[in-house]
């Protein structure tokens, strides 16, 4: 199995003419991940108010909500490499502008204006390198078996860089300053942003000019019918999205509060670490899942076995068992998020891709930043076992919604879609 893996994995890096554009899209996207914890750390230590911090990390991550699927969107339209390398600039510009302010202790209104601007301009790598790898492997003539594959390695690599942005985050927070982090962030930004957005890849999802002759009139109802429903399917795609997010921030605010009470404050970095880390691995093994297990299947799975692992969370009180139970929760993350990702590949026309890929980790986001939101005061005030009830609470809500959304039947396998061969299939 382990060979098979390999081999499939190979095939996957080779889409894009070797280890190249992985490399380049992993640390494109590592920024996004440091700029979260490194503007809290940064805003905090500068003005000396952890609501202030508190509300500029709060304004970063509401521009990303908004800004994500705006960028994914001019990106379908105009091409990935002019939009994607704007907005590295920008972002580069925005981050270094919010170091200086920070330092500067400028007001908390400019702080928070800046946090927006960060957040609006992220260049989105992780879902373009998505939507480009989907592209290369469905020009290629690869099989649905290879889209998993590949959509299983981007999950991957985001995983990865949210486990080490904040690593790189707190290490350069203690051994100088939170600024180098966002230092280091905006030069990865101008740098690996610059190479994702000139890779000679970027030309296998460059928008199609040519102009699209109208659908003819036959079957003009059910035609008009298939895109309402395929926007259900879709809005029930990113809402499990949102969900698996809101999973997220109760878990953190949880964690957060459970080794504060046991005394061991340091330990909840490495916890929310370790379930990242499970979450990887299983991702990278979602490769060799079956082609006769579909995808309805596996997102019914993944968000029952979120629900059934999630519910020990409620009872546990111990370091060792929280390190247990969350280790064994976050085999569970990975196969949902690729699995949704495939589902929303499927559903949606080719000529949307980047902007569904970007509306869906923006979900996340948005989901993660509100539950955390929610669920920290929720902690504070009646104990950790609260804010993992609020967890238990978005998985049971995910796990319904696999349950009563069919998406398969919406749509078959897309393979050989182009932007051209869909335009009249309807906007998701």
């Amino acid at each position: 199995m382990a060979g098979a893996l390999v081999t499939t994995y190979r095939t996957v890096i080779g889409l894009g003419g070797g280890p190249l554009l992985p490399a380049v899209s992993f640390l494109g996207r590592l920024p996004t991940a440091m700029c979260q914890l490194g503007s809290l750390l940064l805003v905090a230590r500068t003005s000396g108010s952890l609501a202030t911090a508190g509300l500029v990390g709060g304004a970063l991550a509401a521009g990303q909500t908004v800004g994500g699927p705006v960028v994914g969107r001019l990106a379908d339209r105009l091409g990935q490499r002019p939009v994607v390398l704007v907005a590295a600039l920008l972002n580069a510009c925005a981050v270094t502008a919010l170091v200086v302010a920070a330092l500067g202790r400028a007001p908390t209104v400019l702080l928070a204006a800046l946090g927006v601007a960060t957040g609006l301009s992220v260049p989105q790598v992780g879902p373009l390198a998505r939507t480009r790898t989907v592209a290369l492997a469905r020009r290629a003539g690869s099989g649905d078996r290879t889209v998993s594959a590949a959509l299983s390695l981007e999950g991957t690599l985001d995983e990865i860089s949210f486990v080490l942005g904040p690593a790189l985050v707190g290490v350069a927070a203690t051994v100088a300053h939170p600024a180098a982090a966002l230092a280091l962030a905006a030069g990865l930004l101008v740098v690996c942003g610059t190479a994702f957005a000139l890779h000679p890849t970027a030309r296998a999802v460059a928008p199609d000019r040519a102009p699209h002759r109208p659908a003819a009139p036959r079957g003009r109802a059910r035609r008009r019918a298939e895109p309402h429903r395929r926007r259900g399917t879709v809005h029930a795609l990113r809402a499990s999205a949102a969900l698996q997010g809101a999973m997220f921030g109760a878990c953190q605010a949880g964690i957060t509060a459970l080794t504060e009470e046991l005394g061991a404050p340091g330990q909840s970095g490495l916890v929310y670490a370790a379930m990242g880390v499970m979450s990887a691995v299983v991702g990278l093994a979602m490769a060799s899942v079956p082609s006769s297990v579909t995808l309805t299947a596996r997102w019914r799975a993944a968000t029952c076995a979120a629900l059934v692992l999630a519910l020990p969370l409620l009872v546990v009180h111990s370091l060792v068992w929280l390190y247990v139970v969350v280790v064994v929760l976050g085999s569970a993350y990975a196969p949902h998020l690729i699995t949704l990702f495939a589902l929303t590949e499927r559903v949606v026309p080719a000529s949307r891709l980047g902007e569904s890929m970007a509306f869906m980790t923006s979900g996340i986001i948005g989901g993660q930043a509100l539950a955390l939101m929610a669920s920290g005061p929720v902690a504070e005030a009646r104990g950790p076992g609260a804010a993992f009830a609020v967890a238990v609470g978005t998985a049971a809500a995910a796990c319904a919604l696999s349950w009563v959304c069919r998406p398969e039947r919406e749509r078959p396998a897309s393979a050989g879609r182009t932007p051209a061969a869909e335009a009249t299939a309807g906007t998701p």
